[in-house]
């Protein structure tokens, strides 16, 4: 048994190492998101394609992480939430590396689409593992913490787009990002632990037993002794008293992606369009996404404080005031601002989002709830790269662009605020598995 004495020092370390992998994974993912909005100007320039097929090929990503979101859930089952994150991460570095390669559009989308497919797998399965071991009273800011990850990876794709596309072209940004195979890949193998939810879950609990003893915390509660009736996966989504919830999480999720992938897509294209050159477009790009990582820090302490419901709700808000005033404002200093409000009251508030859509489900649903909610979501990052696209083509002047995405915004705020409180059998009412009462060691929350 674990020294009691060093239970402090082993859950932090613990927890550090989880949130700095799966912030790692987040951060390449979000390099991903950024990287075809910051070549996209290029692309369009070597291969000669319209608006319309380039939203259709931002979309292709899209489609393959809706397909892997869905089916992540079946497979942590199956294999554990360690090795899908381990495998995921491995498939989506390897595609969009060979995305530098691609000799025609078509080979390209066809590359981004598998490249979703591994993405889609990396989103579920990070969010379950930190909500999972994070401690109860900081349960959001530790999520954040970890998230950051994703809008510093937006923040280094434009940063680096600005001086490596005009001296080495495109197809360097899709090589950086077979980084994780060396940066994240050896971390994973040698440090990351299980989750202790999926091998309950699965019935392992000798080894669930030794990884808690190693780890000095207590083990969840099996899906027999969870208060309430037994539901496992999939299946809780769709019974009271989650079934109403889940539908407004995945509309939620739907405005959320479509902002951010429609935006990420479109913005350099939209400040070229309004008269910006090249390196200043992408420059709105970074100021975008620094946005996200300067506001996340004080929305993360506001989920804590207030709640996740009303700082995703002030998010959305936030986004919806912003993008529409982007298209009025003359001034470049408020145009700045406003970008950093937008790129919070997006990519921010999708980082909350998915924090509060992961703590609401009980432990045995955390991945099939958030894996569903994002699937679903990409439906709307789907549309978001097309529909920007589509109005282009049509000779949308920019304020019609903007007013179209910012009601969007306005409509999450409205579908989050409908949202009841988390049932009472949530992941904050866990016990002790197997232990007595008595026993010596710490729960994680």
């Amino acid at each position: 048994m674990p020294d009691p004495g060093t239970h402090g020092e082993i859950k932090r370390a613990t927890l550090a190492i989880i949130v700095l992998t799966c912030g790692l994974s987040y951060m390449f993912d979000g390099y991903d998101l950024t990287v075809y909005g910051a070549t996209l100007p290029s692309l369009v320039g070597e291969w000669r394609i319209g608006p319309a097929q380039a939203g259709a090929i931002g979309s292709y990503a899209l489609v393959g992480m809706l397909i892997g979101a869905l089916t992540v859930g079946s497979i942590t089952d199956i294999v554990g939430r360690r090795r899908v994150l381990i495998a995921a991460v491995s498939w989506f570095s390897l595609f969009t590396a060979l995305c530098a390669l691609a000799p025609n559009p078509e080979t390209f989308g066809v590359l981004r689409f598998l490249t979703g497919l591994g993405l889609g797998g990396v989103l579920p399965t990070l969010n379950a593992l930190v909500i999972e071991y994070a401690p109860k009273r900081t349960r959001n800011l530790t999520y954040v913490v970890m998230a950051i990850g994703y809008p510093v990876g937006g923040l280094l794709a434009a940063a680096l787009a600005i001086p490596l596309i005009p001296t080495l072209g495109w197809r360097v940004m899709y090589l950086i990002a077979a980084a994780p195979l060396v940066l994240v890949l050896p971390l994973a193998l040698r440090y990351l632990p299980e989750s202790l939810e999926s091998l309950v879950a699965r019935g392992r609990l000798d080894e669930a037993q030794a990884l808690a003893d190693r780890l000095g915390v207590a083990l969840p509660s099996p899906p027999g002794r969870t208060v309430g009736p037994s539901r496992n996966g999939v299946r809780t989504l769709f019974v009271a008293p989650y079934a109403l919830p889940t539908v407004l999480f995945w509309l939620a999720a739907f405005c959320s992606l479509l902002l951010i992938y429609g935006l990420n897509t479109w913005l350099p294209q939209l400040m070229r369009q309004a008269g910006y050159p090249l390196g200043s477009a992408l420059s709105f790009l970074l100021l975008f996404n620094a946005g996200a990582v300067a506001g996340l820090l004080v929305g993360g302490r506001a989920a804590d404080r207030f709640g996740p419901k009303p700082a995703v709700c002030t998010g959305f808000a936030l986004a919806g005031a912003a993008i529409l005033l982007l298209s009025v404002t003359g001034s470049s200093v408020w145009l700045y601002v406003l970008l950093a409000v937008g790129g919070y009251g997006t990519i921010g508030t999708q980082t909350l989002l998915n924090a509060y859509v992961t703590g609401y489900y009980p432990g045995s649903a955390r991945a099939a709830g958030i894996g569903w909610a994002l699937g679903v979501g990409r439906l709307g990052g789907i549309l978001g790269p097309v529909l920007g696209g589509l109005l282009l083509s049509a000779g949308a002047p920019l304020p019609v662009v903007f007013a179209t995405f910012a009601s969007v915004a306005i409509a999450g705020a409205a579908v989050v605020a409908a949202v009841r409180r988390k049932p009472s059998d949530s992941i904050d009412r866990r016990e002790p598995a197997v232990l007595p009462p008595a026993t010596e060691r710490t729960v994680l929350d």
